[in-house]
């Protein structure tokens, strides 16, 4: 296994420094590029049967033949969600496909910080401070103790986000198909009649794209809130904007977002943003935006890095022992 070859695509600079000071440890020696993968980088996939991408790139069907032609027979994506790669195209060509596990406490941690920026009202606070306008807000805050919080997937990371909101003492309420932690289970129904804040956490695929539409959100509670820190399509923005603009709902905090690809991650500082739904939602004083962002931690992005060799290696192990 000495020297064995992995193609990193969709490369960030500070992933590159792990991969170079990790790999030599494992005996791997990576090939590193910032670009994501597609037909005019193929060739630097050749030679290595393993390669790894991000989460930012949809990897189309032609790629996905075009590096089983090349050789790859194995995608560990550097990420928990698969909804950037056809995972039953990939089967069909010959190439198995792979999560990385990293601590679920980026994320929870986060999911909470916008849970409280939201019920505080601190996109509007802060926004007045920074042009010294130090009055109280006419809208006062809630505290997480007097409120319902439903969570949507309890897999490591809505069980996490579940620890965390033990310590604040409100009620807490689950959906999931499994019953992996010690709350509340109800019908999805159920948990949004009563529920004051909904966060989604569950995986983006066939089944639970727009999870939360129209209907679902006309369910939800007047005044309720809604954090968002799994995938973007996972909620119907369409129909979010206006439960937002009418007072339906109290507010929102997004790190994700339907359409991000291509805007998240790009300095549109001198550019116009074409997405209009991005556009009305940064209108709203009661919506906070982040840029999938609640997974970057320095220890996330250790544990990506050295679980994304980890299990290139154990596949090469797999082929080798067959």
């Amino acid at each position: 296994m000495e020297n064995m070859g992995i193609t990193i695509y969709g490369c960030g600079r500070d992933e590159a420094v792990l991969f170079r000071e990790m790999a030599p440890h494992f005996g791997v020696k990576p090939t590193i590029t910032g670009t994501a993968v597609s037909d005019l980088n193929i060739e630097l996939a050749f030679g290595n049967r393993c390669i790894s991408v991000g989460h930012k790139t949809q990897i189309t069907n032609s790629v996905l033949l075009a590096l089983s032609q090349a050789g790859v027979m194995y995608i560990s994506t550097r990420s928990i969600g698969y909804d950037h790669i056809n995972i039953k195209c990939a089967e069909s060509v010959g190439i198995s496909v792979e999560n990385v596990v990293y601590s679920p406490d980026s994320v929870a941690d986060y999911t909470l910080m916008l849970m409280l920026m939201a019920v505080r009202n601190a996109k509007s606070i802060v926004s007045r401070a920074d042009i010294h306008d130090f009055r109280l807000n006419a809208v006062r805050g809630k505290e997480l103790r007097d409120m319902t919080v439903g969570v949507i997937g309890t897999g490591r990371i809505g069980a996490a986000v579940v620890d965390r909101l033990r310590g604040f003492g409100c009620r807490i309420l689950a959906y999931d198909h499994r019953l992996t932690t010690s709350a509340d289970y109800l019908p999805l129904d159920e948990l949004l009649q009563q529920s004051d804040i909904v966060t989604l956490h569950t995986p983006l695929n066939p089944d639970t794209n727009y999870l939360i539409n129209r209907q679902r959100i006309g369910q939800m509670k007047h005044g309720a809130f809604i954090i968002n820190t799994g995938r973007g399509s996972l909620l119907d923005t369409e129909s979010l904007i206006p439960a937002l603009e009418s007072g339906k709902l109290g507010g929102a905090a997004l790190d994700v977002l339907e359409g991000e690809e291509g805007v998240f991650y790009f300095d549109y500082r001198e550019k116009p943003i074409a997405s209009r739904l991005l556009r009305r939602l940064q209108k709203l004083p009661n919506v906070l935006i982040t840029p999938h962002t609640a997974y970057y931690t320095d220890h996330a992005l250790s544990d990506t890095v050295e679980n994304t060799i980890i299990n290139c290696l154990q596949f090469e192990r797999r082929k080798r022992h067959g």
